[in-house]
């Protein structure tokens, strides 16, 4: 529905809206302040059991994996142990509860209230009915998925990364081992950094707290007479509304915070002399620090450009690509930088950004698809979906069919000469849509690398079928000669090449499987692959068939060997219940 245009249209729909907004507000809080108990006692009660009840088991490993670790060397090793992790061992139950306890309160009270106003959008059906059950039970079944991926990180992802603690890197990388020389020079820099950049930027930060108010109060005023920005969403109208009244606190909060990171910005100056062997270099990162938040914020707050503070070079070596690139961010007209955001741009707007679980669900899409024209080429094999049922896992499904999936979108990108990543036809993953998660660009920025190598390696159709079966099987020679793929190339630099791009691939993507997300969609995964073979195969039970005949096997193996009819018996029954009808 298209805002009205008009002020006397406008203050006439705003009259009428007030009822409907106060009704659905007072429901949605009604529904938040009768579940906001239950979902915070599932969620802190649920959490705190799993941190405290493997707390023991990650302080016994996490000792070891450090000391075992072939990456780090002696003197670092003794640090570690001694100053660093006795501090997150023991802060991460008591921020992990607490946490728990805030987020569980935080959402069993609001998740309802925007589940209420979501219950009105267009296009729903009965929405009297929706609105007062939207959100109950839907919140309840939610707070248990966060409880089961904190489950699945503290158990699944920690191990992970620490499994790759203990790997040997390569052998011409050096040990991470601690410059004994230069820790004083460091800490003195540190010290030196704090007592001048945090009075600095503190006084700065609370001379443009009035700018930030005025702004921000003179853009939400505007939005709301002409129902544009968060106002033009009904679900949002209460939180925009409230934004104008908790404005000057947002205000406070953001001075405290710049604040509090001016301690942590001039305590950097002692990584900067570490990092540099220098102690000079990290005194000119003090002065230097006081531009950067000048600037960033002058940008943020659409002030002019440019900053009153001095902005000394602090690294010795410094990416000229990088150096253009800042001197064009802020070499924009000021015009540009005063200029109030266009009225078009709401929140429909901005749906066009994508979400990093939107892209993981679409992911698993794509492993299902993929996975069941897999599954009856047989590349991969009921012994695979077995395997990824159990804690050891299967490499070819945890690992490989992720990986194989987003090759087929490189390969993909890569011949149609896209910027980004070629998810589907329609939607294209680019570093202007992409997630603005910070992590998020840990995986993307590889994987266009990785693009953009594919696309100068121009490779045959032969070579791409072989680099998607070497990703898919993981390596496994036996598996690549026994299945039906192109033979691996004769240039022994082109095979490098390819194992080279394979390994990076699955590099990426097991980093993915320690999203916190990711092992519950991975079991949806395994058990929608395994229901779809055994309701194409006839088989009904596949894992209790399984399961059966191997303890019949092992229970005929204890006894001793049969004569031949007994054997040949067996082995029908195994036809029989495995293979169906």
């Amino acid at each position: 529905m298209e805002p009205p245009t008009g002020f006397c249209a406008t203050l006439w729909s705003f009259i009428r809206f007030l009822p409907f907004f106060i009704g659905l507000l007072l429901l949605g809080t009604i529904k938040g302040i009768l579940l906001c108990p239950l979902i915070c006692l599932l969620m802190t009660v649920g959490n705190s059991a799993i941190i405290l009840g493997l707390w023991p088991a990650h302080l016994v490993w996490t000792y070891y994996c450090v000391v075992s670790a072939k990456q780090l060397g002696a003197v670092l090793k003794l640090v570690i142990c001694i100053s660093v992790l006795p501090v997150l061992l023991i802060s991460w139950p008591i921020v992990g509860i607490v946490g728990s306890f805030v987020a569980g309160t935080a959402y069993g009270f609001l998740s309802p209230i925007f589940a209420t106003f979501e219950a009105v959008d267009e296009g729903k059906e009965d929405k009297l009915f929706h609105c007062f059950v939207d959100g109950t039970w839907s919140t309840i079944t939610r707070s248990c998925m966060v409880v089961k991926d904190v489950k699945d990180v503290c158990f699944h992802s920690y191990f992970s990364v620490m499994d790759d603690l203990q790997q040997k890197g390569p052998p011409d990388v050096k040990y991470y081992e601690i410059r004994l020389l230069y820790l004083p020079g460091a800490a003195v820099a540190a010290a030196i950094g704090i007592i001048v950049d945090v009075p600095v930027i503190s006084f700065v930060a609370l001379c443009k707290g009035p700018f930030m108010l005025v702004k921000g109060w003179h853009r939400l005023f505007h939005d709301l007479v002409g129902r544009e920005g968060p106002f033009l969403e009904t679900i949002c109208v209460p939180f925009a509304g409230l934004a104008i009244l908790l404005w000057p606190l947002a205000v406070a909060g953001a001075v405290l915070a710049s604040m509090m990171a001016s301690f942590f910005l001039g305590a950097y100056a002692g990584v900067i002399a570490y990092q540099e062997s220098s102690f000079v270099l990290g005194l000119q990162f003090i002065i230097a620090a006081m531009a950067l938040y000048d600037e960033y914020s002058n940008d943020i707050l659409d002030m002019p450009e440019g900053s009153c503070f001095p902005r000394p070079q602090y690294r010795k070596m410094v990416d000229s690509s990088k150096r253009t690139a800042h001197s064009n961010s802020f070499s924009r007209h000021s015009g540009s930088l005063r200029r109030a955001p266009s009225r078009s741009s709401s929140i429909k707007n901005n749906i066009v950004e994508l979400k990093s679980l939107e892209l993981l669900d679409g992911l698993f899409k794509e492993c299902r698809h993929v996975g069941e024209k897999l599954v009856s080429e047989g590349l991969i094999t009921p012994k695979d979906i077995e395997e990824a049922k159990t804690s050891k896992g299967s490499r070819v499904i945890s690992i490989g069919l992720p990986a194989y999936c987003l090759l087929q979108g490189l390969l993909r990108s890569a011949k149609a000469n896209a910027t980004g990543i070629l998810i589907n036809d329609s939607t294209e993953l680019t570093t202007t849509n992409r997630p603005r998660e910070k992590f998020f660009e840990w995986f993307l920025n590889p994987l266009l690398i990785i693009k953009e190598q594919i696309r100068a390696e121009q490779l045959s159709p032969p070579e791409e079928d072989y680099l998607c079966k070497l990703v898919l099987l993981s390596g496994d020679s036996e598996r690549l000669k026994n299945s039906s793929t192109a033979p691996a190339p004769e240039s022994e630099v082109k095979r490098a090449e390819l194992d080279a791009l394979a390994r990076r691939l699955q590099g990426i993507t097991k980093s993915m499987t320690r999203f916190p997300t990711y092992k519950r969609r991975f079991d949806d995964l395994v058990k929608q692959l395994s229901d779809d073979f055994a309701e194409k195969h006839g088989v009904k039970t596949m894992s209790r068939s399984k399961s059966a005949f191997a303890q019949m096997v092992s229970f005929k193996s204890l006894k001793g060997p049969r004569n031949n009819g007994s054997n040949q018996g067996s082995e029908d029954v195994k036809d029989v219940e495995i293979e169906g009808p």
